[in-house]
């Protein structure tokens, strides 16, 4: 007997699926009791086991097995018995599923459970009453309950025994392959002599060692009743659907005897049921019918096995068996367990990573347990099925937290039954952030204007750069990308605030130095390693009206000097005496100039061109030999305020140059810098020109046929030499237009034809600092292209 159990024990037997394996094991092994070691059968590495989280999933109620993540071994942690979990069923085997991760992998074990002799027979009565009527004649049978023994096979029911008594013996009936002991009459019965026999009934399995079972039997000796009750048939079949409601009617037994008066009566009883049928069905002794008192649950127990039996008022007792079978349905919704969850997902993470492993069960059976599973639809996760009711939810692109940072994915399990039972459940999962986005600014370039003189310290511009990333990959920091401007640095124009990106003015600006620059602001996060983006800032700065006009002809500069115009008497009206040219700093409207007569004798006789600063005769000149008119120029821009200067201007009316002398001479001396110098410089050069008016003119023609442009002779300009055409004196005095311009003055015989060339840049200049004069009033042209002024004697 030793040598079958160790056998029993430690059998182990391989099945030929690479997943699936067998143990065989005997029922009512004791607690911690290895079954085998998973891990060898396996392959699996035992230092890895905790790593790989080795466990049991059991689709039972009960963890009858457990295993050790230290050593792999499979061993017992709850009583196991085979009846209880099997019932009657000859084989008995529990499925058994071990989760294996990182990487995934789903064993199925098979555990057979062996049964053991842990059973004794065992009568559903300890006493049977049998009333035996006294003319009952030798043979004559008498059936008793029989004996119920869970275990199997040998180890179950055998034989039955009664003791010995010389008016009864024991046989045994086979029915529906059940053995019945029916007692049988040996020698007649006196009730006069004994009314009542007790006899002791055994009932023997064929185990080792021996297990019995024992049930009184009481004999009563009756008058005579030779009829015993009748059933329809020994054995009654239904079926019914688990979803009988409590207080249904299972099945109406009657049995019929031909007896009269109270041995006619019949009683109706259950003679054996198991325990949990009797929490289910109860039977009226009167009628006979079997109600149900319970939930019946196809999933808790398939069949129910009972034996009925019918008593007449004489103590004639007759059994029939009865079988109950139950009809599955569609009542159990399909149960979605979250095996393992990995959240949150870095967004970098690899396709095919894997995020969950689900696994789908239905405790129905048949169609009703076969489950279809899907997820919402979604591009970047999918479900793949696994085995053994596993699925594995993986990614299958890359994910970007700035689109979807969150994901609630619907589980939906459904099952085949009509109309299908559904269970949805939703798992969370949330996408962790990576440095994968640069700063990206509002604007692709940045433009700000300020004011010239604006202090320094002010704000002049918020640049502003927003990331999509998270937490530190989202913090922006900015910095000024250094670079020089003229020579120097940009730090000393402008600074930033590298948290807020608030620019802020270094310096107080002056539009007429610099008027507008440019540099990058870099904007970095905070990411591992940071990510960077560079944007263009353009600063302009807005002209303020700071600077008053400059007269640049006739020269107000000339100290100790007055200016005389040069005026002939055949001068008719509309005659150009002389044109003021004068420019301004600023730009823009604070540069468009306007030109008045400020003082003027006769305001009839002179006009001003308002946008041209042209000198003309108003009407026709007096009959007079010489006239002498001094006005005031007023040249004013068009800022707000306005700034404006003047200049001073002496028009002398005269037939020829000759007399233009006497007037000069008698010109008052209350210049500042005046002296006796001057008048003979006078004399001088009108003694002088004409000797070299044929050399000026010669000069003149040249230049102007070889350019076809004006002439410039900076050397006259600046000093005090005259230029003549042929018949017109004239003298140009050192108010010229400055640096860098030089111009050239014709005088023709005409008066109606004076003008003054064009301007152009003089040669080998430096043209840096040039004022920028490219403006005119409204209907005319840039002073810089055609201004024209009339002959001129400075002295």
């Amino acid at each position: 007997m030793a040598w079958q159990v160790l056998f029993f024990y430690f059998c182990i037997f391989s099945m030929a699926s690479s997943n699936q394996f067998h143990y065989s094991i005997l029922e009512e092994l004791k607690l911690n009791s290895i079954i085998g070691n998973v891990a060898d059968d396996l392959g699996l590495d035992k230092i890895n086991l905790k790593m790989r989280k080795l466990r049991i999933v059991s689709h039972h109620n009960r963890n009858y097995f457990n295993i050790s993540t230290e050593n792999g071994n499979l061993y017992v942690s709850d009583r196991i018995d085979r009846e209880e979990i099997c019932g009657l069923e000859q084989s008995c085997f529990l499925d058994l599923e071990i989760l294996v991760e990182n990487p995934v992998n789903v064993y199925s074990v098979q555990v057979e459970i062996q049964d053991i002799n842990d059973n004794p027979p065992s009568f559903y009565k300890d006493i049977f009453n049998i009333g035996i009527s006294e003319s009952a004649a030798p043979g004559a049978q008498f059936a008793l309950g029989n004996a119920r023994d869970p275990d199997l096979g040998t180890n179950s029911l055998q034989s039955y025994h009664l003791s010995p008594n010389p008016h009864f013996s024991l046989v045994e009936k086979s029915e529906s392959g059940k053995e019945y002991p029916e007692l049988i009459l040996v020698q007649p019965l006196d009730r006069e002599k004994q009314q009542k026999y007790e006899i002791l009934l055994s009932a023997y399995d064929g185990g080792k060692p021996m297990k019995t079972g024992t049930a009184i039997v009481k004999i009563f000796v009756q008058d005579v009743n030779d009829n015993y009750p009748i059933f329809s048939q020994k054995l009654y079949k239904v079926r019914f659907e688990e979803n009988l409601p409590v207080g249904s009617v299972v099945l109406h037994l009657n049995a019929s005897d031909k007896d009269e008066g109270s041995n006619a009566e019949i009683s109706y009883s259950f003679s054996h049921i198991s325990e949990n049928a009797l929490q289910v069905f109860t039977i009226n002794s009167q009628t006979g019918v079997i109600t149900t008192i319970g939930q019946l649950d196809f999933e808790a127990t398939q069949t129910y096995e009972m034996t009925v039996e019918a008593a007449d008022g004489g103590g004639l007792v007759t059994q029939c068996s009865v079988l109950i079978h139950m009809v599955d349905l569609n009542d159990n919704a399909p149960e979605i367990t979250i095996a393992s969850l990995s959240t949150p997902i870095p967004e970098d993470s690899a396709p095919g990573t894997l995020v969950a492993l689900i696994n789908i069960k239905d405790l129905d059976s048949g169609k009703y347990g076969e489950v279809t599973c899907q997820i919402t639809e979604l591009r970047e996760i999918k479900l793949v099925p696994s085995s053994n009711n596993y699925y594995k939810l993986i990614t299958t692109g890359a994910l970007d937290r700035e689109t979807t940072s969150a994901y609630n994915i619907t589980i939906t399990a459904e099952d085949e039954g009509s109309p299908p039972m559904v269970t949805k459940k939703t798992i969370h999962i949330t996408v962790s952030d990576v440095n994968d986005n640069a700063p990206v600014f509002d604007k692709s370039l940045y433009i700000s204007y300020i004011p010239e003189h604006t202090p320094a310290g002010t704000s002049i511009q918020n640049i502003h750069a927003s990331d999509r990333d998270d937490n530190e990959n989202a913090r922006v920091t900015y910095s000024i990308i250094n670079r020089n401007i003229d020579d120097i640095p940009v730090s000393s124009y402008v600074s930033i605030n590298s948290l807020t990106g608030v620019l802020y003015a270094q310096r107080s600006f002056d539009y007429e130095l610099l008027r507008e620059f440019q540099f990058q602001v870099m904007a970095k996060d905070s990411g591992s390693p940071p990510l960077s983006s560079n944007v263009t800032v353009r600063i302009c700065i807005i002209d303020k009206n700071d600077n008053a006009p400059k007269i640049l002809y006739p020269s107000p500069d000339a100290e100790g000097s007055a200016l005389f115009e040069f005026i002939p008497h055949s001068a008719e009206k509309g005659y150009l005496v002389t044109k003021v040219i004068a420019v301004d700093a600023d730009s823009g409207h604070n540069a468009w100039l306007a030109y008045h007569l400020l003082q003027v004798p006769d305001p009839s006789f002179f006009t001003i061109g308002q946008y041209t600063g042209e000198i003309r005769i108003g009407r026709d000149l007096p009959d007079t030999e010489s006239l002498r008119q001094k006005i005031v120029v007023l040249v004013k821009d068009n800022g707000v305020p306005s700034l404006s200067s003047t200049v001073t201007l002496n028009l002398v009316v005269a037939e020829n140059f000759q007399q233009v002398v006497p007037e000069i001479r008698r010109q008052p001396n209350n210049s500042i810098t005046a002296s006796n110098t001057t008048f003979y410089l006078v004399i001088a050069i009108g003694l002088i020109s004409l000797l070299f008016i044929v050399t000026v003119l010669i000069t003149v023609i040249v230049k102007c046929r070889n350019t076809h442009s004006p002439t410039s002779f900076d050397a006259f300009s600046r000093n005090v030499y005259p230029q003549f055409t042929l018949g017109c004196p004239s003298e140009i005095s050192d108010t010229s237009l400055p640096f860098p311009f030089s111009y050239d003055v014709c005088v023709t015989l005409d008066s109606k034809q004076n003008e003054i060339a064009y301007l152009k840049p003089a040669q080998n200049v430096p043209t840096d600092n040039l004022i920028d004069t490219e403006f005119a009033a409204p209907g005319t042209n840039p002073i810089n292209t055609n201004l024209s002024a009339s002959n001129n004697v400075q002295v």
